[in-house]
């Protein structure tokens, strides 16, 4: 009977964890909203502004957002199965809009406000399409 009674308790366990791991599981849609709702600000910075000042300022910027989000993320207790590919996937086409976008931006189309637009709602849009498909996986 004991046996029986210790894998009950195992099972009734394993399920509270199972439990904990879905409700706490959103925090990478978060994470990735607030990263996306940060290029409509930050995109335009890196390419219209000039300057050291400005360059500071967009510097202390990403660096605070960066930071925070990774202390966020830190924090998290519950990552999923494959959670470092995904978020390899998603920063890592966030980098290939960024890169050409501030390239073509401060060479081909300097000072160019709707280009800067365009690009930070590119940029924006591989960390929404994540944040959206976190959003959908979650049960």
């Amino acid at each position: 009977m004991r046996e029986v009674a210790d894998a009950v308790g195992a099972l009734g366990r394993a399920a509270a964890l199972e439990r904990a791991a879905r409700d706490r599981s959103g925090w990478y849609a978060r994470y990735l909203w607030v990263f996306a709702a940060s290029q409509p600000a930050l995109v335009p910075m890196a390419l219209l502004w000039h300057g050291f000042t400005s360059a500071m300022v967009y510097a202390v910027a990403n660096a605070l957002l960066v930071t925070g989000l990774s202390v966020y993320a830190g924090r998290q207790r519950v990552v999923r199965r494959g959670f470092g590919l995904k978020h390899g996937l998603v920063v890592g086409a966030w980098a290939l809009i960024l890169g050409p976008a501030v390239v073509l931006g401060t060479t081909v189309f300097a000072d160019s406000r709707p280009f800067a637009a365009a690009a930070a709602l590119a940029c924006a849009l591989p960390l929404a399409t994540g944040a959206l498909l976190e959003t959908r996986r979650r049960p």
